[in-house]
């Protein structure tokens, strides 16, 4: 029997949740060259305002900073190139019409490795008000405030 391995966590994205009130979360396979796998691996992402466009039924994950492998070879490696996001047709469909209808964006939540390949968390996000973030900021607080009290 196979034993399950839970999911090891490479990246995580701390701004999509500070900037954005994220629902609908997806797992999306991406498409890599052999040296960006291996730089993946090794930790070697940012998501700097990273998102998801769609043009012509497909997904493409946009500005993505993959740090170039050191022992890549000859191959050229753009750090910053559109790469396609693997979903099927239908979940493609859903999460253009919510983006061209609602006004929302779809954004990158975090890289991690499943059965040795890398996946990529899509969640669906809409943008925070500035009071939103206080209010989010006020309620962290609280929450510090009253583990304190009880420890």
């Amino acid at each position: 029997m196979s034993q399950k391995t839970p999911p090891s966590t490479i990246a995580v994205n701390k701004k999509a949740r500070h900037l954005y009130e994220l629902s609908e979360f997806l797992e999306a396979g991406i498409a890599l060259t052999g040296p960006e796998v291996k730089s993946i691996r090794a930790g070697k992402v940012n998501f700097i305002d990273s998102y998801v466009e769609f043009k012509r039924g497909e997904a493409w994950l946009l500005s993505l900073h993959v740090a170039p492998y050191a022992n890549a070879g000859y191959a050229p490696q753009e750090p910053d190139r559109p790469r396609r996001l693997l979903l099927h047709a239908r979940e493609i469909a859903k999460l253009a019409g919510l983006v061209a209808q609602k006004g929302l964006t779809v954004v990158p939540v975090r890289v991690y490795l499943k059965r040795g390949k890398v996946k990529l968390e899509i969640a669906l996000g809409r943008g925070k008000k500035l009071h939103d973030h206080r209010d989010t900021l006020k309620r962290r607080a609280e929450e510090r405030d009253l583990a304190r009290e009880l420890a």
